[in-house]
């Protein structure tokens, strides 16, 4: 007798309330932070472990645009900014969103393990792409226009620096 009725893109009622906060929008994305914590934490071990390392990229462009795409992503990654873009449009684009997530994080994290035992190039190049696809992946699975942008700018400027710090 009575039709299901959508609320957030098609989304059930309980997940429409959980796509969109129990009390409404958020200025901290909790999750965003633990992602960016998540790829923080083997860079840290490395610079605690490894002190002596130099940038030995001498191209100043490709260094500060590495760092404004790095900072961008960041900032797009923690913070919801509503002009950034509308957000998770169905449950299935959340569930892909974490399921991407989890998957690239855990590659990140195992590779950084095989790194931190044997550095090899093709590791290497593997640990500057990987943030890059998890800054891309999460700004089009929650439709962050800004976010895909500065993970364009990222990847560029990363890769590039990444490859003349070949180790």
């Amino acid at each position: 007798m009575f039709n299901s009725v959508s609320v957030i893109g098609g989304a059930d009622g309980p997940t429409s309330i959980f796509l969109a906060g129990e009390t409404g929008s958020s200025w901290l994305n909790i999750f965003g932070l633990i992602i960016v914590v998540l790829i923080l934490i083997p860079n840290i071990v490395y610079a605690l472990k490894v002190k002596d390392t130099q940038n030995r990229c001498r191209n100043r462009w490709m260094n500060i645009l590495e760092q404004i795409g790095r900072y961008g992503c960041m900032i797009f990654m923690v913070f919801n900014i509503p002009a950034a873009g509308p957000g998770f449009r169905t449950a299935g684009m959340l569930f892909a969103c974490l399921s991407g997530n989890l998957i690239l994080i855990i590659s990140y994290w195992i590779l950084w393990l095989l790194y931190f035992i044997k550095p090899v190039y093709w590791k290497q190049m593997a640990l500057a792409v990987i943030p890059v696809v998890i800054f891309l992946w999460n700004g089009i699975t929650r439709m962050n226009w800004p976010l895909v942008v500065f993970s364009i700018i990222f990847g560029a400027g990363h890769i590039y620096v990444t490859n003349k710090n070949r180790v």
